[in-house]
């Protein structure tokens, strides 16, 4: 093939490489496998270029998606389903999916309703940050449902990064004032841990049932 696409024909291996020198091109072999193979004039070091710039373009165009796991038991008691909602609550601010597990035990099977009404409270209870994108469903010994966020990975991280910005400039502008920042003394010690959370580089997280 010429550098235009153009088909040249059937030529030996000696004139094609002539030809190349001739166009000041490579000759590229594209299709080794054909018979006899198939070669083309172009310029090799701006097709590698090319390329790698689509593969980037590709990589950044790409969604990483990320499903974190709460294991919830059917009988919680109500400080450990606020605890649980918690986390659910921060992984889809966060944008992250959310594959929540209950976990029957003993005669616990026979009274699948409990799983299913618990799974809908929690549903409903998170009903401003995410949706019920797969409904309850029996699977073992299990009922597992995911939610799905509202909001998409790279909003969540832009949302995130304003909010970091204006606390910055809310602590400037106080120490400026020469007065402390607005904020009770525990907040830091919360950002401090959601920090730590969010260097983590495991793709799912799983929360063990109370």
């Amino acid at each position: 093939m010429g550098p235009n696409g153009e088909t040249v024909g059937i030529v030996p291996t000696d004139q094609a490489l002539k030809l190349a020198q001739e166009a000041d091109l490579d000759l590229v072999e594209i299709a080794p496998q054909g018979k006899p193979p198939v070669c083309k004039l172009m310029d090799y070091g701006k097709f590698k270029y090319e390329n790698a710039q689509k593969a980037r373009e590709a990589r950044r165009n790409q969604t990483n998606v990320i499903i974190k796991e709460m294991k919830l038991r059917p009988k919680i008691d109500p400080h450990d389903y606020e605890t649980k909602k918690g986390h659910v609550v921060r992984f889809l601010k966060a944008g992250d999916k959310v594959k929540v597990t209950i976990m029957f035990r003993g005669r616990e099977q026979s009274r699948p309703e409990l799983g299913i009404r618990l799974l809908q409270k929690l549903a409903g209870d998170v009903a401003e940050l995410g949706f019920v994108e797969a409904a309850p469903k029996l699977d073992g010994r299990n009922m597992i449902m995911v939610l799905g966020p509202t909001k998409k990975k790279a909003e969540a991280r832009a949302e995130k990064a304003a909010d970091k910005a204006a606390e910055r400039a809310r602590t400037a502008a106080s120490d400026a004032d020469g007065s402390a920042p607005d904020q009770p003394a525990d907040e830091t010690a919360v950002e401090n841990v959601e920090s730590t959370e969010a260097g983590q580089t495991e793709v799912t997280a799983a929360e063990q049932p109370a």
